[in-house]
Protein backbone atom coordinates (compact mmCIF):
# COMPACT_ATOMS: atom_id res chain seq x y z
CA UNK A 1 0.00 0.00 0.00
CA UNK A 2 1.49 3.34 -1.05
CA UNK A 3 1.65 6.43 1.15
CA UNK A 4 -0.94 8.12 -1.13
CA UNK A 5 -3.39 5.22 -0.76
CA UNK A 6 -2.91 5.22 3.02
CA UNK A 7 -3.66 8.96 3.16
CA UNK A 8 -6.82 8.56 1.06
CA UNK A 9 -8.01 5.69 3.26
CA UNK A 10 -7.38 7.74 6.41
CA UNK A 11 -9.31 10.69 4.97
CA UNK A 12 -12.26 8.48 4.06
CA UNK A 13 -12.38 6.96 7.55
CA UNK A 14 -12.14 10.41 9.14
CA UNK A 15 -15.01 11.65 6.99
CA UNK A 16 -17.14 8.63 7.92
CA UNK A 17 -16.49 9.33 11.60
CA UNK A 18 -17.47 12.98 11.20
CA UNK A 19 -20.61 12.04 9.26
CA UNK A 20 -21.68 9.49 11.86
CA UNK A 21 -21.35 12.11 14.60
CA UNK A 22 -23.41 14.59 12.58
CA UNK A 23 -26.10 11.97 11.91
CA UNK A 24 -26.21 11.08 15.61
CA UNK A 25 -26.77 14.71 16.55
CA UNK A 26 -29.48 15.15 13.91
CA UNK A 27 -31.23 12.03 15.25
CA UNK A 28 -30.98 13.40 18.79
CA UNK A 29 -32.40 16.74 17.66
CA UNK A 30 -35.23 15.00 15.80
CA UNK A 31 -36.16 13.00 18.88
CA UNK A 32 -36.29 16.13 21.02
CA UNK A 33 -38.47 17.93 18.49
CA UNK A 34 -40.89 15.01 18.19
CA UNK A 35 -41.28 14.92 21.97
CA UNK A 36 -41.66 18.70 22.09
CA UNK A 37 -44.53 18.58 19.59
CA UNK A 38 -46.28 15.76 21.47
CA UNK A 39 -45.93 17.61 24.78
CA UNK A 40 -47.22 20.86 23.27
CA UNK A 41 -50.39 19.20 21.96
CA UNK A 42 -50.92 17.24 25.18
CA UNK A 43 -50.54 20.47 27.15
CA UNK A 44 -53.10 22.17 24.91
CA UNK A 45 -55.64 19.36 25.16
CA UNK A 46 -55.22 18.87 28.93
CA UNK A 47 -54.80 22.59 29.75
CA UNK A 48 -51.46 21.71 31.41
CA UNK A 49 -49.47 24.93 31.83
CA UNK A 50 -46.64 23.15 33.64
CA UNK A 51 -46.09 20.87 30.65
CA UNK A 52 -46.35 23.89 28.33
CA UNK A 53 -43.57 25.59 30.28
CA UNK A 54 -41.40 22.49 29.84
CA UNK A 55 -42.03 22.68 26.09
CA UNK A 56 -40.78 26.27 26.13
CA UNK A 57 -37.77 25.32 28.26
CA UNK A 58 -36.73 22.61 25.76
CA UNK A 59 -36.17 25.16 22.98
CA UNK A 60 -32.64 26.31 24.05
CA UNK A 61 -31.43 22.69 23.97
CA UNK A 62 -32.71 22.29 20.42
CA UNK A 63 -31.10 25.59 19.39
CA UNK A 64 -27.82 24.46 20.91
CA UNK A 65 -27.88 21.20 18.97
CA UNK A 66 -28.53 23.13 15.75
CA UNK A 67 -25.44 25.27 16.37
CA UNK A 68 -23.34 22.18 17.13
CA UNK A 69 -24.46 20.49 13.92
CA UNK A 70 -23.83 23.59 11.82
CA UNK A 71 -20.34 24.03 13.27
CA UNK A 72 -19.50 20.35 12.73
CA UNK A 73 -20.75 20.36 9.12
CA UNK A 74 -18.75 23.50 8.28
CA UNK A 75 -15.59 22.06 9.85
CA UNK A 76 -16.10 18.75 8.02
CA UNK A 77 -16.44 20.51 4.67
CA UNK A 78 -13.31 22.56 5.35
CA UNK A 79 -11.19 19.63 6.56
CA UNK A 80 -12.39 16.75 4.36
CA UNK A 81 -13.47 18.64 1.19
CA UNK A 82 -16.20 16.08 0.35
CA UNK A 83 -17.59 15.86 -3.17
CA UNK A 84 -20.71 14.47 -4.91
CA UNK A 85 -22.82 12.25 -2.65
CA UNK A 86 -20.60 12.90 0.39
CA UNK A 87 -21.13 16.65 0.06
CA UNK A 88 -24.87 16.15 -0.33
CA UNK A 89 -24.91 14.18 2.92
CA UNK A 90 -23.31 17.10 4.76
CA UNK A 91 -25.48 19.77 3.15
CA UNK A 92 -28.56 17.63 3.75
CA UNK A 93 -27.80 17.32 7.47
CA UNK A 94 -27.48 21.09 7.76
CA UNK A 95 -30.80 21.63 5.96
CA UNK A 96 -32.62 19.09 8.11
CA UNK A 97 -31.36 20.56 11.38
CA UNK A 98 -32.47 24.04 10.27
CA UNK A 99 -36.00 22.75 9.57
CA UNK A 100 -36.05 20.89 12.89
CA UNK A 101 -35.11 24.08 14.72
CA UNK A 102 -38.00 25.93 13.07
CA UNK A 103 -40.43 23.11 13.95
CA UNK A 104 -39.25 23.41 17.56
CA UNK A 105 -39.91 27.15 17.46
CA UNK A 106 -43.50 26.54 16.37
CA UNK A 107 -43.99 24.05 19.23
CA UNK A 108 -42.62 26.68 21.61
CA UNK A 109 -45.12 29.22 20.25
CA UNK A 110 -47.97 26.83 21.08
CA UNK A 111 -46.58 26.42 24.60
CA UNK A 112 -46.55 30.19 25.10
CA UNK A 113 -50.18 30.46 24.01
CA UNK A 114 -51.19 27.79 26.55
CA UNK A 115 -49.42 29.64 29.36
CA UNK A 116 -51.13 32.89 28.35
CA UNK A 117 -54.55 31.18 28.53
CA UNK A 118 -53.98 29.71 32.00
CA UNK A 119 -57.27 29.59 33.90
CA UNK A 120 -59.54 30.34 30.95
CA UNK A 121 -62.40 27.91 30.46
CA UNK A 122 -63.32 26.69 27.00
CA UNK A 123 -65.45 23.89 25.53
CA UNK A 124 -63.37 20.80 24.76
CA UNK A 125 -65.05 20.46 21.35
CA UNK A 126 -63.17 23.55 20.16
CA UNK A 127 -59.86 21.78 20.33
CA UNK A 128 -60.66 18.53 18.52
CA UNK A 129 -59.82 19.87 15.06
CA UNK A 130 -56.45 21.19 16.22
CA UNK A 131 -55.69 17.87 17.91
CA UNK A 132 -56.54 15.95 14.72
CA UNK A 133 -54.38 18.23 12.60
CA UNK A 134 -51.49 17.92 15.06
CA UNK A 135 -51.74 14.12 14.99
CA UNK A 136 -51.47 14.13 11.20
CA UNK A 137 -48.48 16.50 11.15
CA UNK A 138 -46.71 14.60 13.96
CA UNK A 139 -47.03 11.40 11.93
CA UNK A 140 -45.60 13.19 8.87
CA UNK A 141 -42.63 14.47 10.83
CA UNK A 142 -41.90 11.00 12.22
CA UNK A 143 -42.19 9.47 8.75
CA UNK A 144 -39.94 12.03 7.10
CA UNK A 145 -37.29 11.71 9.83
CA UNK A 146 -37.39 7.93 9.40
CA UNK A 147 -37.05 8.41 5.63
CA UNK A 148 -34.02 10.64 6.23
CA UNK A 149 -32.37 8.10 8.52
CA UNK A 150 -33.00 5.17 6.15
CA UNK A 151 -32.70 7.15 2.87
CA UNK A 152 -36.21 5.97 1.91
CA UNK A 153 -37.20 8.02 -1.13
CA UNK A 154 -40.73 6.60 -1.40
CA UNK A 155 -41.56 7.50 2.21
CA UNK A 156 -40.17 11.02 1.75
CA UNK A 157 -42.25 11.57 -1.37
CA UNK A 158 -45.37 10.37 0.47
CA UNK A 159 -44.83 13.13 3.04
CA UNK A 160 -44.20 15.67 0.29
CA UNK A 161 -47.46 14.79 -1.42
CA UNK A 162 -49.37 14.91 1.89
CA UNK A 163 -48.85 18.64 2.42
CA UNK A 164 -52.06 19.49 0.58
CA UNK A 165 -54.14 17.50 3.09
CA UNK A 166 -52.67 19.50 5.98
CA UNK A 167 -53.48 22.78 4.22
CA UNK A 168 -57.07 21.64 3.62
CA UNK A 169 -57.47 20.70 7.28
CA UNK A 170 -56.11 24.07 8.36
CA UNK A 171 -58.57 25.95 6.14
CA UNK A 172 -61.49 23.84 7.36
CA UNK A 173 -60.46 24.40 10.97
CA UNK A 174 -60.30 28.18 10.53
CA UNK A 175 -63.87 28.19 9.21
CA UNK A 176 -65.07 26.04 12.10
CA UNK A 177 -63.42 28.26 14.70
CA UNK A 178 -64.82 31.39 13.05
CA UNK A 179 -68.29 29.89 13.39
CA UNK A 180 -67.74 29.28 17.10
CA UNK A 181 -66.61 32.89 17.55
CA UNK A 182 -69.71 34.20 15.80
CA UNK A 183 -71.98 31.99 17.90
CA UNK A 184 -70.52 33.05 21.25
CA UNK A 185 -68.17 36.06 21.69
CA UNK A 186 -66.79 34.45 24.84
CA UNK A 187 -65.01 31.98 22.55
CA UNK A 188 -63.13 34.67 20.62
CA UNK A 189 -59.92 34.84 22.66
CA UNK A 190 -59.46 31.11 22.87
CA UNK A 191 -60.43 30.49 19.25
CA UNK A 192 -57.95 33.11 18.07
CA UNK A 193 -55.20 31.35 20.01
CA UNK A 194 -56.31 28.05 18.48
CA UNK A 195 -56.09 29.64 15.02
CA UNK A 196 -52.54 30.75 15.68
CA UNK A 197 -51.70 27.30 17.07
CA UNK A 198 -53.18 25.69 13.95
CA UNK A 199 -51.05 27.98 11.81
CA UNK A 200 -47.98 26.86 13.79
CA UNK A 201 -48.92 23.23 13.14
CA UNK A 202 -49.44 23.95 9.43
CA UNK A 203 -45.97 25.51 9.29
CA UNK A 204 -44.55 22.40 10.97
CA UNK A 205 -46.04 20.45 8.07
CA UNK A 206 -44.31 22.78 5.62
CA UNK A 207 -40.97 22.11 7.29
CA UNK A 208 -41.55 18.35 7.16
CA UNK A 209 -42.11 18.82 3.42
CA UNK A 210 -38.81 20.72 3.25
CA UNK A 211 -37.08 17.75 4.86
CA UNK A 212 -38.70 15.44 2.30
CA UNK A 213 -37.27 17.62 -0.47
CA UNK A 214 -33.85 17.41 1.19
CA UNK A 215 -34.04 13.61 1.25
CA UNK A 216 -34.90 13.66 -2.46
CA UNK A 217 -31.91 15.94 -3.15
CA UNK A 218 -29.55 13.71 -1.15
CA UNK A 219 -30.62 10.56 -3.00
CA UNK A 220 -31.21 11.88 -6.52
CA UNK A 221 -28.60 14.63 -6.58
CA UNK A 222 -31.06 17.25 -7.81
CA UNK A 223 -34.04 19.18 -6.41
CA UNK A 224 -37.65 18.19 -7.00
CA UNK A 225 -38.79 20.09 -10.07
CA UNK A 226 -42.54 19.49 -9.62
CA UNK A 227 -44.57 22.21 -7.97
CA UNK A 228 -45.22 21.50 -4.30
CA UNK A 229 -48.88 20.52 -3.75
CA UNK A 230 -50.64 23.19 -1.69
CA UNK A 231 -54.20 23.54 -0.50
CA UNK A 232 -56.42 26.60 -0.52
CA UNK A 233 -54.69 29.55 1.15
CA UNK A 234 -57.25 32.20 0.27
CA UNK A 235 -59.65 31.64 3.16
CA UNK A 236 -60.35 34.26 5.80
CA UNK A 237 -58.30 32.44 8.40
CA UNK A 238 -55.29 31.82 6.18
CA UNK A 239 -55.19 35.46 5.18
CA UNK A 240 -55.58 36.61 8.78
CA UNK A 241 -52.80 34.40 10.08
CA UNK A 242 -50.38 34.64 7.17
CA UNK A 243 -46.84 34.97 8.46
Amino acid sequence: MTEYTTRIDHTAKAFDTDLQEIMRKVAEMGGLVERQIGDAITALVERDTELAERVIATDPTIDSLQHEIEEKTILTIARRQPMAVDLREIVGAMRVCNDLERIGDHAKHIGKRIVALDGDFYPQKLIRGVEHMATLVSAQIKQVLDSYASRDLAAALAVWKGDEEVDALCTSLFRELLTYMMEDPRNITFCMNLMFSAKDIERMGDHSTNIAETVYYMIEGRPITDQRPKGDTTSFGATLLQK
